[in-house]
């Protein structure tokens, strides 16, 4: 049995190496991550409002959460690709100037949704970003973060220190 703090992305040559998940058991895993984008209250009021040249910033942002959480595998080298069976992402306005944004992403299989819950929201905040940045180029994202997981064989994880 490997050693619980052992890392299991590196071989015994200390090498990377892509996990073998050929073994594991098929869960339900569901993963829940969040991040936030800090920028002037003109702006974040302009989101929420739709007066962007850009267009819907917030649409958009969805579905650049959502592509990038079915290409985790192509950003990340030793992720598997899943096959996700959902992603989520929602907008939170916390005060004036802070959008948080979370994803949950869920799937069935060997190998939990942790990396692309954590490329979904880091994805839509970098939209976000991308549309904002002709208003406001010191906007700030982050901190970025796992909030919940469950299923596989170490368990859930929920993280008490979040809006969440």
């Amino acid at each position: 049995m490997e050693h619980p703090d052992k890392l299991t992305h590196f071989n015994e040559q200390g090498r990377a190496r892509m996990v073998d998940i050929s073994e594991k058991k098929e869960t339900r895993r569901t993963a829940v991550a969040r991040t936030s984008v800090t920028m002037l209250p003109d702006t974040l009021l302009r989101i929420r409002e739709g007066r962007l040249a850009k267009g819907d910033v917030l649409a958009v942002a969805q579905v650049a959460g959502i592509m990038a959480a079915k290409k985790t595998a192509d950003w990340i080298p030793m992720c598997h690709p899943l096959a996700l069976s959902g992603v989520d992402i929602r907008f939170i306005y916390e005060s004036g100037t802070e959008l948080g944004i979370e994803a949950e992403v869920r799937t069935t299989g060997p190998t939990g949704v942790e990396m692309e819950a954590l490329t979904a929201v880091s994805a839509a905040a970098l939209t976000v970003y991308d549309m904002c940045k002709a208003l406001q180029k010191d906007m700030v994202i982050g901190p970025t973060m796992l909030v919940s997981k469950t299923g596989g064989k170490n368990g859930d994880f929920h993280r008490f220190d979040t809006h969440s």
